[in-house]
């Protein structure tokens, strides 16, 4: 198992015994699933890690974590009538943050979002997740679905960039992917503690925002694109400018009251 992970086996029982046993057996798992395009359930997932990397695991326990995490093909959520898009309720958690998105260290309060990449009607979907500490891209995803997967590929990226973030706390809005079972799962089996903006409310969750909104000012409206594949390439080459060269003003606390725009 530690070798399909390419971590130690010092790292392996560390993880899984401080946090959710189950979280590195779901991570093999969910490639397995991802190989099928999202077609195995459990028996062909567990003949799967079989044949391709030589893993015996339990049938019952596969079906455990893929329900845990909400692996699930398409084919049977339909037939339970299930909206994959729907918000779940009960996994709605508070605003933790109160519109204070100043943190002294990394790693201590990331922020989340999915945003619309657009061009003559063609569209793609940008995931991105920032560190409130420097502002700075800790892991991000584009894809032509805006779904579940799109947001637990970047959050299981940025957690494969950044081991040690029990205790952080990752804010989004109320969007169906964070309340997913998947998403508190993962979240749950790192030590992370997930906070949301109150629904209807975008200033709760105005750094990110903010920062889609210069990435679009600086991509989009300062080029002349031709195709949505040209748009997209610009936002990955900007991303990696913004992380590693791009001049950021100093950060100012603000004691009362917050300014439209954050001017």
């Amino acid at each position: 198992m530690c070798a399909v992970l390419e971590i130690s086996p010092k790292t392996y029982y560390k993880y899984r015994n401080k946090e959710d046993p189950d979280y590195y057996d779901y991570l093999v798992i969910k490639e397995i699933f991802d190989d099928s395009k999202g077609t195995y359930g459990y028996r062909r997932i567990v003949e799967g890690l079989r044949i391709k990397y030589g893993v015996v695991m339990n049938g019952k326990k596969v079906l455990r974590i893929m329900k845990k995490y909400n692996l699930m093909p398409n084919y049977i959520r339909k037939a339970k009538k299930k909206n994959k898009n729907e918000r779940i309720e009960d996994n709605v958690k508070p605003n933790l943050l109160k519109r204070n998105f100043d943190t002294d260290v990394p790693n201590k309060v990331w922020d989340t979002d999915v945003t619309y990449l657009i061009f003559k009607g063609a569209r793609a979907y940008l995931s991105t997740i920032i560190d409130l500490y420097d502002r700075k891209v800790v892991a991000y995803k584009i894809s032509k679905h805006n779904d579940n997967k799109l947001v637990m590929d970047t959050l299981n990226d940025a957690l494969s960039k950044r081991k040690d973030v029990s205790g952080l706390i990752l804010h989004s809005d109320q969007g169906f992917q964070y309340t997913s079972y998947e998403y508190k799962a993962i979240c749950e089996s790192n030590g992370i503690t997930i906070s949301m903006a109150r629904k209807g409310t975008p200033i709760d969750d105005s750094p990110i925002e903010s920062w889609h909104s210069l990435l679009k000012k600086e991509t989009l409206y300062n080029n002349n694109i031709t195709s949505l594949e040209e748009y997209i390439q610009l936002v990955k080459e900007w991303i990696e400018f913004y992380n590693t060269a791009r001049l950021k003003g100093k950060k100012v606390t603000k004691k009362k009251g917050y300014k439209k725009n954050g001017k």
